[in-house]
């Protein structure tokens, strides 16, 4: 009796583990490019991706490089400080988008501009989520920024 037991719980071992193995394929087959990081420009010329790879591509507008084009045509370069990759986009920008901004893109580098089909601005560099200054007061880095020095 004890040795039907023990083959029954291996048997529902070894089907839980190839289950999950499944799902884990299945996941990663039919949503490839759902974990998907930003890279910088600067990794983005020292290793092009090819063209029919889609990626995003984060850093700052660069002073100076946006052009509005006919309809919603747009143009500009997105650089991390060392790099700097052309950038062309057709449609609406999101409200907080503007040159010395940091930006993330989807799409593909086509001939080497990155053709985007998708922009996100990022918040402006004072927005810090409330975990992270929780942690970084448990730490005793974080000082609270002066919210308007009281004149006298």
């Amino acid at each position: 009796m004890k040795g039907l037991k023990k083959q029954r719980r291996i048997q529902i071992i070894v089907l839980a583990v190839l289950a999950m193995a499944g799902a884990l394929a299945a996941f990663k087959f039919a949503m490839p490019d759902a974990l998907q990081y930003f890279r910088s420009p600067t990794e983005v010329i020292a290793s092009p991706p090819s063209a029919s790879e889609t990626f995003r591509i984060g850093g700052l507008v660069e002073d100076g490089s946006l052009v509005r084009g006919e309809g919603a045509e747009i143009t500009f370069r997105v650089t991390d400080g060392n790099g700097v990759v052309p950038v062309s986009y057709t449609g609406l920008l999101p409200d907080l988008f503007g040159e010395g901004e940091g930006v993330v893109a989807t799409g593909k580098l086509v001939g080497g501009t990155f053709e985007a089909n998708e922009i996100l601005a990022k918040h402006d560099e004072t927005y810090m989520p409330k975990e992270v200054i929780d942690a970084l007061k448990e730490q005793g880095v974080y000082v609270e920024p002066d919210a308007g020095a009281a004149t006298n």
